[in-house]
């Protein structure tokens, strides 16, 4: 079977990334979203990114618009999906809202149809099994930011078969992404170690141990990482952080994977990080561009 057309479901940070690196080789892409409005921030997003990768003379101005071309917008699954060859689910990180919108690509969905989800800790096998094609539906865990990160994290469940799976190897191959094959428990591989990294980070700071900037400098000077943990869970967003602690403290009954309570509240209180304009940092409205470099020690 060849992949040609591909439905998005979800026009948020992840889902207008997949779409804009699925369109960008070759590939027909349904955007979808709920919302018109959303639709066309990330087409407006889309561009943006395409405009810099023109700025640094990685794309021709007509790829750009090739690009922008092979995208489609819908508000309903049902005027594109039946026609897809692979729907990839960018939807929020929450199981019910995944098995409604499963169930119904399920049954709208062509029987060569691969169902795959962009979820970065919930269980493909559970997902797989709200449909009768548990053998067609797959974890593509793309890394945000989806233009530039490379890897593609590729989940089998437990019923996924060797074909779904070397499609979607293909695929993200074809997208210049290095796919990675990990077996389906909870957190997979990338967020079960990055994870308690960042709550053990937040512990250091409820605690008292050092400052969100002492933190953060600590793991990019002494580690190398590009990025403090701190600051990497704002970008994430603080309630995706507390969402995945949750399924791994959940899925594996160890408290090492139980949430900070500085994370809890800060969810809870609307702290959710660049996405709401203030976590451990403050940003500038609508960017993710730090304000205020080190805001509290507790």
């Amino acid at each position: 079977m060849s992949i040609k057309n591909i439905t998005v479901i979800g026009s948020g940070t992840m889902g207008n990334g997949i779409a804009h690196v699925c369109a960008q080789f070759g590939y027909n892409v349904s955007l979808v979203d709920i919302a018109q409005t959303a639709l066309d921030k990330a087409i407006v997003t889309i561009t943006k990114y395409l405009d810099r990768q023109v700025q640094k003379q990685t794309l021709t101005e007509e790829q750009k618009q090739q690009t922008l071309a092979n995208i489609k917008t819908f508000t309903s699954v049902k005027d594109c999906a039946p026609s897809s060859d692979l729907v990839i689910e960018a939807a929020s990180e929450n199981f019910s809202i995944k098995e409604k919108i499963f169930k119904e690509l399920d049954e709208i969905c062509a029987p060569h149809c691969i169902l795959a989800s962009n979820t970065s800790s919930i269980s493909i096998t559970k997902i797989g099994a709200v449909t009768k094609r548990p053998d067609k539906v797959i974890g593509m865990h793309f890394m945000n930011p989806v233009p530039v990160m490379k890897l593609v994290e590729v989940i089998r469940g437990y019923a996924t078969s060797t074909e779904t799976n070397s499609l979607v190897f293909d695929v993200s191959k074809n997208l210049q992404k290095i796919p990675v094959e990990v077996n389906d428990y909870p957190g997979f591989v990338a967020n079960r170690i990055l994870m308690p990294m960042i709550n053990e980070a937040i512990y250091t700071l409820f605690e008292n141990v050092a400052g969100v900037y002492e933190i953060d400098t600590v793991m990019k000077l002494g580690m190398a990482h590009p990025m403090g943990p701190l600051q990497l869970a704002d970008f994430i967003g603080l309630d995706v952080c507390l969402a995945i602690l949750r399924v791994l403290h959940d899925g594996f009954g160890n408290p090492k994977y139980a949430p900070c309570p500085l994370l809890v509240n800060m969810v809870t209180a609307g702290y959710l990080g660049a996405k709401s304009g203030e976590g451990f940092y403050k940003y500038e409205a609508g960017s993710k561009e730090l304000v205020v470099s080190k805001m509290f020690t507790k």
